[in-house]
């Protein structure tokens, strides 16, 4: 998998991601039930109050940005119990 290369909506010219490495003086942060490989999503607030997402195995590699509104409706998804079926079972 190339984590090189960023989608365009070429419509509204929107990136659906960037290159963490170009976050700069941001602090990433993980769940602290993240497991001992690695495999974890980090989190870091960007200066203008949007939330970056990046997969901890490839920390150089694409970060989805999103709103605050964004990360607030999915956390307070995942508080609901709305996506446990993705991981039970």
């Amino acid at each position: 998998m190339n984590h090189d290369v960023y989608d365009v909506d070429d419509a509204s010219g929107v990136y659906n991601g960037i290159a963490a490495t170009e976050l700069h003086g941001v602090a990433w942060q993980k769940s602290r039930h993240s497991n001992s490989q690695g495999s974890c999503v980090e989190f870091a607030r960007l200066p203008g109050g949007d939330v970056a997402v990046r997969n901890s195995r490839f920390p150089d590699g694409p970060a989805l940005v999103y709103t605050r509104a964004e990360i607030e409706a999915m956390l307070l998804g995942v508080k609901d119990g709305e996506f446990d079926h993705l991981v039970v079972g």
